[in-house]
């Protein structure tokens, strides 16, 4: 340690680094080492001086020999009269000498060092221990910081806290709303994938809580105490995607000017939702095959390979199987993710939800917004149950607010918060997902229904019977769905993967 190479220089046996505050007034021991204990274990780190010690030690140094070292920068003489210097019932025969400690941001201390028995320190002494000055500052100044970065910590966690109560959440995840009724059978499938690595992706529509089942992923998997990270694919700039993915090296282009880790390192070790897969680009498609395939990436201007061992769960509202056919999107990536699709159905679907749903937005309105807490009402259910939510759970939760906001505390105003919904020209919608508008004519029946069951047969790589078969997905018997294939001409064969 510090103190023993200090005593191979001087005639030291202890040494003491002691702080105050800008004012002199709290005194704090930081470290302590005492050669005479044999050992060479440093005394309790730690002390906080009270009143009587500081009376206790201004009569001391009245008594006793102190040599404080000359410096312009130096605090003054007083200093030292306020630092705890040990036992000082045997400190009358003892030579002590008293480095002063400058911090740039303010403060300060002192080094306290007591010469050996019998011995004093002699002006070489004094010189050499100068200039130990500088880096026992650095010490002491990085003890500062760090007890700053600790309180900063601290308090941005009880603001965290803060926040979460308001927002009405106990943890960092909410309880889902729906478990044992119209989102069942999807924790379920959760539950069987979450143990294991497996690629999952996450199909639903716009707003209807993907990132959610995500979480629920993630908090059951073994990587529960690493990080949950969310990214959207769609709000990155083209030109940007690679550093915020991959990161990116000092000086690697203009603005680099420090290294960055990109997502994928910070989400090692955890789990990386990659939310709007679908708007990736071609060119980032062929990268994150490449990091799915064998772990590694190259950061930006990077030469060295960095390894990572992330588990992803990709989440889209688009249609991939038609993004395949149409070269938008690549298919060896799609057979990546694709290993167990978990199919998240819309808010019109399980409108048994909605009840239980309304009531949890109700109380979270009234923590968030200061306001009295208000049950919906029948009516109120009723109008809730009789719209279409295009927008899903989000949409509802919007509705809720704006309820409670024009309720004023006094009730919820479902009818009102309804009649300000846009109701936009719904686009035909699938059970998997949401299709984007399409120019030309409308498909015929037998084409959509065609496309609808080539979607699902995708999804479950040519699986029609079982759990994870087109039939569960599409919510019909297998024989119905297999004279409907017949009578639309569609191979189950081509949408098997080939056996390598």
């Amino acid at each position: 340690m510090l103190a023993e190479l200090i005593r191979e220089q001087l005639p030291m046996d202890r040494l003491m680094i002691v702080a105050w505050d800008d004012e002199g007034a709290a005194l704090t021991c930081l470290a302590a080492f005492d050669a005479q204990r044999g050992d060479g274990e440093p005394l309790p780190a730690t002390r906080n001086l009270s009143a009587s010690d500081r009376r206790v030690l201004r009569s001391w140094h009245a008594q006793h020999k102190v040599t404080l070292l000359p410096s312009a920068d130096s605090p003054s003489t007083s200093h030292p009269t306020r630092i705890l210097l040990g036992d000082l019932e045997t400190a009358s025969s003892r030579h002590w000498l008293a480095l002063p400690l400058v911090l740039a941001q303010g403060g300060g201390g002192a080094a306290m060092m007591s010469a050996e028995q019998g011995r004093s320190f002699e002006p070489r002494d004094v010189e050499l221990a100068s200039q130990l000055a500088d880096p026992l500052a650095a010490m002491l100044d990085n003890h500062h910081r760090l007890h700053e970065l600790r309180a900063l910590r601290e308090a941005a966690e009880a603001d965290k806290r803060s926040a979460l109560t308001r927002l009405g959440r106990e943890g960092l995840v909410d309880a889902i709303v729906g478990a044992e009724a119209g989102l069942k059978p999807v924790l379920e499938r959760v539950t069987l994938v979450a143990r294991s690595d497996v690629p999952i992706l996450i199909l639903g529509e716009t707003g209807s809580g993907k990132e959610v089942i995500a979480r629920a992923v993630h908090d059951q998997s073994p990587r529960a105490k690493g990080p949950f990270i969310r990214v959207n694919c769609g709000a990155i700039a083209p030109e940007l995607i690679d550093s915020e993915l991959f990161g990116h090296e000092k000086g690697s282009f203009t603005g680099a000017t420090a290294q960055r880790h990109g997502w994928f390192e910070r989400a090692d070790e955890g789990t990386l939702l990659l939310d709007e897969i679908g708007e990736l680009p071609l060119p980032a498609q062929v990268r994150l095959l490449r990091v799915l395939q064998e772990g590694t990436f190259d950061r930006v201007g990077g030469h060295e390979p960095v390894h990572v061992n992330v588990r992803i769960v990709a989440a889209t509202h688009r249609d991939l199987p038609s993004m395949v056919q149409n070269g938008r999107f690549r298919e060896d990536l799609w057979y990546r993710i694709s290993s167990f699709p978990i199919l998240l159905p819309p808010l019109r679907e399980r409108t048994g939800d909605i009840p239980a749903l309304a009531r949890h937005f109700a109380s979270r309105a009234a923590r968030r917004f200061g306001l009295r807490s208000q049950e919906p009402t029948p009516d109120d259910l009723a109008a809730l149950l009789a719209y279409d939510w295009p927008g899903n759970v989000r949409e509802l939760q919007s509705v809720i607010d704006r309820a409670a906001i024009l309720g004023d505390g006094q009730r919820l105003d479902v009818i009102k918060a309804l009649g300000g919904s846009p109701r936009p020209a719904s686009p035909l919608r699938t059970a998997a997902m949401e299709q984007p508008q399409q120019a030309g004519p409308m498909l015929s029946l037998d084409e959509a229904m065609r496309h609808h069951i080539a979607a699902a047969l995708t999804a479950t790589r040519g699986r029609i019977e079982g759990p994870y078969g087109a039939a569960k997905l599409l919510r019909i018997n297998p024989h119905t769905l297999r004279a409907k294939m017949r009578r639309l001409r569609l191979d189950w064969s081509r949408f098997r993967e080939p056996v390598s």
